[in-house]
């Protein structure tokens, strides 16, 4: 059975927030239909939400319009198919219940989608391959910023997700973008 894992899809990566992602808007579009996918199949929707710890950056700090989900995303209510994660490190397994909910749940996939692709959504899928899971990421859910070093030059938003997913991609991780219509 595979599940639908949903790293950080809120609105600090939006135009607006604190680390604003320039494809936000058609990845939230992808993530929104992967979301009706899974519903419309009664699978299982992992939701997880990022918060800083108190002495780090002020994005995604609890109560804040930044650290709430998309508007529209969330768990369904009632439902025990779809469950919210809260993090405070880049992958989504450490520290939460998530392998114990998917491992419950007879889960052996997962599909991820999100926010950054570099941090987060890398972190979480490589977890997700040590944990013996089969990983699918659609490559047009997730998103990136651009990186600067003083060494290592410069990368765009893109070159940086493509970078990560093609990193994934040699760890065995599937890459699954919706097909076009």
């Amino acid at each position: 059975m595979q599940a639908l894992i949903i790293i950080d899809a809120q609105n600090e990566f939006s135009k607006n927030g604190k680390r604003p992602v320039p494809n936000h808007l058609d990845a939230i579009e992808v993530i929104r239909q992967r979301v009706e996918q899974a519903r419309s199949k009664d699978g299982l929707v992992a939701w997880i939400r990022h918060f800083n710890r108190p002495a780090e950056s002020p994005a995604f700090v609890p109560g804040t319009w930044g650290a709430e989900f998309v508007p529209g995303f969330g768990p369904r209510p009632g439902t025990v198919k779809e469950k919210e994660f809260q993090k405070d490190v880049y992958g989504a397994f450490t520290g939460t219940d998530l392998g114990s909910w998917l491992k419950t749940a007879a889960a052996d996939e997962v599909l991820i989608v999100g926010f950054y692709t570099h941090g987060c959504v890398s972190t979480t899928a490589r977890e997700a391959i040590m944990a013996d899971l089969k990983v699918f990421i659609d490559p047009n859910g997730t998103g990136a910023c651009e990186i600067n070093h003083e060494i290592l030059g410069l990368q765009t938003a893109d070159e940086v997700r493509r970078s990560a997913l093609l990193q994934l991609a040699n760890m065995g991780a599937v890459i699954s973008p919706l097909p076009a219509i």
